[in-house]
């Protein structure tokens, strides 16, 4: 081999050792890039969920989660934006990052877990059930099924799916559960299957609801509700927890809960 040669097979293996180090470099830049938390962050929020979120009279974000948001991200220092999203638009959004955060009494599932991550529960809930006084002999769901009955519930929810283990009820869906709720004060339902919380809300609140229909026991399953992030967003992930895990200690959930009045059915947890 020449030196001229030589000289090239050199050079050739010092651009192939420099550009492996420069993919590896680049590599780990990409990595770490996801894990950047933005200057000001974009939490979206599904305001038709009475009273943990919705519109109040002046057109804003009202209610428990969006009270409970805005604690989260004082106590943790973020600048944020807090947008209002359709139920069926949120975790399409989460995925494809148009949406940094997501909190809408969102139930902690392992199935959910596969695709994003979540906070620590800031809520225990659960499903209950609403049924019309005028049906007897009626003490659970399993008695609803034998009588043909037909339930309603919010599409796509916990609920709904809770729902589809009893062969025998006729399933009614519903775009929002508050319609669900008007259809059984008008007759047009045997009873409705929902977040205990809302239940507890609407009940309270409408007078003839309140004539006419009754629970059905007491909460049927245990759900935790989380904040929602992406799944590799742990440093975002770590604040949230922190910051959650202190405004459970200090009370502040708890104040939150009472002053939205969420019923005997919804328990704040205990801080992990």
């Amino acid at each position: 081999m020449t030196g001229v040669e030589l000289n090239s097979v050199l050079k050739n293996y010092i651009f192939k050792i420099a550009l492996s180090f420069y993919c590896v470099w680049c590599l780990g830049c990409g990595q770490g890039s996801q894990e950047i938390i933005k200057p000001k962050l974009v939490i979206a929020i599904d305001a038709t969920f009475v009273p943990m979120s919705f519109l109040n009279d002046q057109g804003g974000l009202d209610g428990f989660e969006v009270d409970l948001i805005k604690a989260v991200a004082k106590k943790a220092g973020f600048d944020y934006e807090l947008v209002n999203v359709e139920w069926g638009g949120l975790f399409g959004g989460l995925i494809t990052k148009k949406f940094d955060l997501v909190i809408s009494s969102i139930t902690i599932l392992e199935e959910r877990k596969k695709r994003m991550a979540f906070s620590i529960p800031y809520l225990q809930s659960g499903v209950s059930v609403l049924v019309r006084k005028d049906i007897p002999n009626v003490n659970n769901l399993e008695q609803l099924a034998e009588k043909k009955a037909t339930v309603g519930a919010q599409i796509n929810t916990t609920s709904y799916y809770f729902l589809q283990k009893y062969e025998g009820i006729n399933i009614k869906t519903y775009e929002k559960f508050g319609h669900a709720i008007i259809d059984l004060a008008n007759n047009g339902n045997d009873g409705v299957v929902g977040d205990s919380v809302q239940a507890n809300y609407y009940f309270n609140k409408n007078k003839e609801l309140t004539q006419n229909a009754r629970f059905l026991g007491s909460r049927l399953t245990s759900e935790n509700y989380g904040i929602v992030l992406g799944k590799k967003n742990t440093k975002l992930k770590q604040k949230v927890d922190a910051s959650l895990k202190e405004l459970l200690k200090n009370g502040t959930v708890q104040k939150l809960h009472d002053k939205w009045n969420l019923g005997e059915f919804a328990v704040v947890p205990l801080p992990e």
